[in-house]
């Protein structure tokens, strides 16, 4: 008689929508026993004590921090799964130390650009102020601004920036950019104008952010910059929260030096109740959604199960080194 195997262990971490819950695990050749945890738990006690018996662990994003110290405490951790190609919030070394395979998934860029926009025009168009004027018994409160003929400049002209801009010339605007190593050709190839850091700042009617965070990057748009800007001006950033100086954009929002912001990606996630930038009446704030859409979560878990198909058969893909 056929010895069935053990189960596999599997952990997801910060599932808040339940989608693993809906996920086909079936391709796996090992029954899969799934801890699906939709509330956040930082790094801790409680995180270690929910973890103890994994074999695999799958990261959703950047939403909990994964360092040598959590991993340490973890030792029937094999795989570790992040959801994209790369996670900054993992600690890759450590885990190769400790003999834990890592791996990526694919991913989806669209959604991101489309919520930059999905910002810009709320902003733009006061459309959160409306709706709940509406809702109240009023009647067009606001008077918007237009995109048509105003200057989208973009700090960052990769893909997303690049997709980002596309749209930016089907409304009528005028396109600038800058970023550390973006040269004038490439500007070029995105029908975009190479400014210097400061001109871009003084001259966007929106500025929409898009780099990865690294320790030259972090803090990019501070103080000088923000008043630099417009006061009719709006900034939005759905890159990552540590590439804006969150205390000087607060006190940017507070006096009405720029005009608005609006925000996907904070400095502290999830942004904890009370926060100052809730209290604000110029932001738009979605809770890190760039990516959260139904094909961006199918690709996702696709290739999760596929990873996990793979580390079973000792031939583990889309492997993230350090």
């Amino acid at each position: 008689m056929a010895v069935s195997p053990p189960p596999l262990r599997v952990a997801v971490l910060d599932d808040y929508q339940g989608i693993a819950a809906t996920v086909d695990w079936s391709p796996i050749p090992r029954p899969v026993d799934l801890l699906a945890i939709r509330e956040h738990l930082a790094p801790g006690d409680e995180l270690v004590a929910r973890l103890a018996d994994r074999e695999v662990v799958v990261a959703m994003r950047e939403r909990t921090p994964i360092g040598a110290d959590l991993l340490s405490r973890l030792p029937t951790l094999k795989l570790l799964v992040t959801t994209g190609p790369f996670n900054a919030a993992i600690d890759v070394a450590a885990a190769h130390r400790l003999g834990i395979t890592v791996c990526g998934t694919g991913g989806a860029i669209t959604p991101t650009v489309e919520l930059t926009w999905a910002l810009i025009h709320a902003l733009q168009r006061h459309v959160i102020a409306e709706d709940a004027a509406l809702r109240a018994g009023r009647w067009q409160q606001t008077v918007g601004a237009d995109l048509a003929g105003a200057t989208l400049g973009l700090v960052g002209l990769g893909r997303i920036g690049r997709l980002v801009a596309a749209v930016g010339h089907a409304y009528g605007m005028r396109v600038t950019a800058w970023s550390p190593h973006l040269t004038p050709e490439r500007a070029a190839e995105a029908q975009a104008q190479l400014l210097d850091r400061r001109s871009l700042f003084e001259s966007a009617d929106v500025v929409s952010i898009h780099m990865v965070l690294s320790e030259a990057t972090r803090g990019l748009v501070g103080t000088d910059e923000l008043a630099a800007m417009k006061s009719s001006a709006i900034l939005v950033n759905t890159s990552r929260g540590g590439l804006i100086d969150e205390a000087a954009l607060i006190d940017a929002l507070r006096t009405n030096r720029i005009r608005g912001a609006g925000l996907d990606v904070y400095d502290q996630e999830p942004l904890p109740a009370g926060h100052p930038l809730t209290t604000l009446g110029n932001t738009v704030l979605t809770p890190h959604l760039g990516y959260v859409t139904e094909n961006c979560m199918n690709v996702f878990y696709r290739d999760i199960v596929d990873d996990i198909v793979g580390y079973c058969a000792g031939t583990p893909c889309r492997l993230v080194k350090p």
